[in-house]
């Protein structure tokens, strides 16, 4: 009886946990001289367009890339040229009309998503 007991307990941890659904609504109050950009951006080996919102409320700059199907949030980081987003494994960086995603944790011989606009970047 306790043998069946301790397998029956075993069994259950045996099954993952349901998958639960969470969101998120994130709200910026923005003053002064806020200002939100929306740029639309042509991917190589894409025919469908990167539509990219930037939001610039000094001190706070951010970037809200689409990538795999998920809207992402990417903050401003120092760059040496150009304006450098990252979030989580991922780094936006655009210079002019040109624009690559990284993933940095992709091999180190991996290819960035290169895009470009028709107009300059914010």
């Amino acid at each position: 009886m306790k043998r069946l007991l301790a397998a029956a307990t075993l069994g259950l941890f045996a099954f993952p946990a349901p998958a639960v659904e969470t969101s998120m609504q994130l709200v910026l109050t923005l003053e002064g001289n806020a200002q939100r950009d929306v740029m639309v951006y042509r991917c190589e080996g894409s025919d469908e367009p990167l539509t990219v919102e930037y939001v610039n409320a000094h001190p706070i700059f951010l970037a809200i890339v689409p990538v795999e199907g998920e809207r992402l949030i990417f903050v401003n980081v120092i760059s040496g040229s150009g304006a450098r987003y990252a979030s989580g494994q991922y780094v936006w960086w655009t210079r002019g009309v040109e624009a690559q995603l990284y993933d940095e944790m992709a091999s180190e011989d991996a290819e960035p998503l290169s895009c470009f606009s028709d107009i300059d970047t914010p």
